[in-house]
């Protein structure tokens, strides 16, 4: 169920917030920008979750390590 708010924000904010995200989408941005900071379960078990995908983890570490090498030749 979703519900209506009225929030106030600078007219630079909304008109950038409009060219970026686009009409239509700015409510759903806000929702996610907001959600992880009222529901702070979901992102600990999120982060859990993802700890516990060792294939998913192995991957990361490849690629952050690639870039520690890249950074290295540079």
């Amino acid at each position: 169920m979703q519900k209506k708010i009225i929030i106030t924000i600078d007219r630079e904010v909304y008109d950038a917030l409009y060219r970026v995200v686009g009409k239509g989408n700015i409510s759903k941005f806000l929702e996610n920008l907001a959600r992880p900071h009222v529901f702070k379960e979901d992102l600990i078990s999120a982060d859990r979750a993802m700890a516990a995908d060792t294939e998913r983890e192995s991957a990361a570490l490849a690629w952050s390590n690639g870039l520690i090498g890249i950074a290295n030749k540079a």
